[in-house]
C-alpha cells in the first residue's frame, strides 16, 4: 500500500496506540487472571453508573431520545447542554460565559488535534510554530497529534524530594516521594528566546500520568506569562474541577479569553459516550466549529443530552462533590499505603498523589528500564505503561524519562496489589 505522508505519520506504532491495543487486547481476552494497570479507564462507580442508568432511562421514556438517536445537533453540539454548562459554570466561578465560548466533539483527543494543528504546525508564512508543554512528563495521547514533525518542545521539570511523612492522607507516603514542579527560570529564558514560534502553551491539571497538580501560584504565574506573549495558555482539565473533580489539594479553577480549557465526560465513568469540551474565546470556539464541519460533521448527542438536566438541577455537581471525589481519593490513600508495604525495603520513589488516578513511579537507584519492566511484566500478564513515552519532546539520553512507570490504581486493592507485587518480585529478581 503506498501511503501519502499523513498515512504513513498515523499508521506508524506510538505510545497511545500500544496503550490503546494493550488494554482492548487485554478486555477482550477473557483471561480472568490479567492485571490491567496500563490504562487510563475510570472506576465504575456503582453509585454513579446508577444515576446515569436511571436518567437513560428517563430519556428512554421521553420524547428527548427521538432527537438525541435521530437528529444531527449543529457542529458546536447540542445547544441545550452548552446553555446549561455556561450557566454553571458562570454560578460557580462568575466566568461571564455564553454557549457560544463552548465547543463539543467526540472526545478530548479529537479536540487536543483540533486545537494543536489549528494553532502550530507549518504557518501561512512558512514558518513552524510548536506547543510549549511547561512541565514534563505529560499525557502521551499528546505526542502524536501533530501532522507537523516536530511540533512539541518541554521543560524539564524541577525534581523536588519530599520528606518523608506518616500522615494517612492520599497525598502522603510513609516511603520515599517527589513532586515535579515547573522551572520558571528556564521556561522564561525559552518563551524569551522563542515565543515567536510558540502558538500556545498546554498544561495538564491533575496531570496525567503523575497525579501532579500544579500549584495555584505555578498556574497564576504560567497565566502571566501567556498572556505577556500573547501565546493562548490550553488547560486539560480533564480530571479537574468541577467535574468529576479527583483533585485531592487545594486548586483554584480559572479561566479569561486568552484561556483555553477543555474538559472531559468520561472520567465521571462515561468514556465510551466520548464527549469532549472546549471553553474558549469565541474566535477559538468559531474554528472548532468549522473544523468540526468537516471533520465529524457534528458531535455525538448522547452524553451532552445524558447530562443537561443533570447539570441545570446540579445533581452533577452534588454526584462529584458526594461520590465520585471520595471515591478517587479513597483509592488514593488506599494506593499510598499498599505502596508503603509492598516496597517498603526498596528505594523506589512515588510521586505525590494530588489528583487523578494515576501512580507514578520513580525507580530511581535501579538498573531495570520502564520499557524493560513493562515487558517482563506483559509476560505475566501484568500491564503498566512505562514512563519514556510522556516525556514528550525531551531528549532519549535523559536518564530519569527511562526510569518511571505509569500505573492505573482505579481498581479494587486486590489488583493493585498483585501488580506491584509483580513489580518488586522483578526488581528484586
Amino acid at each position: 500500500m503506498n501511503l501519502s505522508k499523513f498515512g504513513k505519520k498515523f499508521t506508524q506504532p506510538t505510545g497511545i496506540t500500544q496503550l490503546m491495543e494493550d488494554l482492548g487486547n487485554a478486555n477482550n481476552s477473557g483471561n480472568p487472571d490479567i492485571v490491567m494497570l496500563g490504562g487510563g479507564n475510570p472506576a465504575l462507580i456503582p453509585e454513579s453508573n446508577d444515576l446515569f442508568v436511571k436518567e437513560l432511562q428517563a430519556l428512554i421514556s421521553s420524547s428527548k431520545v427521538d432527537s438525541m438517536l435521530g437528529l444531527y445537533d449543529g457542529p458546536l453540539g447540542f445547544d441545550e447542554f452548552r446553555e446549561a454548562l455556561a450557566d454553571m459554570l458562570n454560578d460557580h466561578y462568575g466566568w461571564g460565559l455564553d454557549a457560544n465560548n463552548i465547543a463539543l466533539s467526540n472526545g478530548s483527543q479529537s479536540n487536543f488535534f483540533s486545537l494543536f494543528n489549528l494553532l502550530a504546525g507549518e504557518m501561512t508564512d512558512g514558518s513552524n510554530n510548536k506547543i510549549l508543554f511547561p512541565l514534563a512528563p505529560e499525557y502521551v495521547g499528546y505526542a502524536d497529534q501533530g501532522l507537523s514533525d516536530d511540533m512539541f518542545v518541554s521543560i524539564k521539570p524541577k525534581i523536588n524530594i519530599l520528606e518523608n511523612d506518616s500522615a494517612s492522607d492520599a497525598s502522603h507516603s510513609k516511603q520515599k516521594q517527589f513532586k515535579y514542579e515547573i522551572d520558571f527560570d528556564v521556561l522564561e529564558e525559552t518563551l524569551a528566546e522563542t515565543h515567536r514560534n510558540i502558538g500556545a502553551i498546554c498544561v495538564s491539571r491533575p496531570t496525567n500520568p503523575t497525579g501532579n497538580v500544579i500549584t495555584n501560584d505555578e498556574l497564576s504565574r504560567l497565566d502571566a506569562l501567556a498572556q505577556q506573549y500573547q501565546i493562548p495558555l490550553i488547560i486539560d482539565n480533564a480530571y479537574g474541577h468541577p467535574f468529576p473533580g479527583a483533585i485531592y489539594i487545594d486548586a483554584k479553577l480559572t479561566w479569561n479569553p486568552n484561556t483555553i480549557l477543555c474538559m472531559s465526560l468520561s472520567k465521571l465513568g462515561l468514556p465510551g459516550l466520548r464527549t469532549g469540551i472546549v471553553i474558549a474565546n469565541h474566535d477559538i470556539i468559531n474554528a472548532l466549529s468549522r473544523i468540526n464541519g468537516v471533520m465529524i460533521l457534528a458531535p455525538n448527542s448522547v452524553g451532552p443530552t445524558l447530562m443537561t438536566r443533570m447539570i441545570k438541577d446540579k445533581e452533577l455537581l452534588n454526584l462529584c462533590r458526594n461520590v465520585i471525589k471520595p471515591f478517587y481519593e479513597d483509592k488514593a490513600a488506599t494506593a499510598v499505603r499498599v505502596f508503603d508495604e509492598v516496597f517498603a525495603d526498596q528505594p523506589v520513589y512515588l510521586h505525590k498523589l494530588e489528583g487523578a488516578f494515576f501512580m507514578w513511579l520513580w525507580f530511581k537507584d535501579m538498573d531495570i528500564t520502564g520499557q524493560e519492566l513493562y515487558t517482563r511484566l506483559k509476560r505475566e500478564d501484568v500491564y503498566i505503561i512505562p514512563g519514556h513515552n510522556f516525556f514528550i519532546g525531551i531528549e532519549d539520553d535523559w536518564e530519569h524519562k527511562h526510569q518511571c512507570i505509569r500505573i492505573n490504581y482505579a481498581k479494587d486493592e486486590a489488583t493493585l496489589r498483585k501488580g506491584l507485587e509483580a513489580i518488586h518480585r522483578i526488581i528484586t529478581s
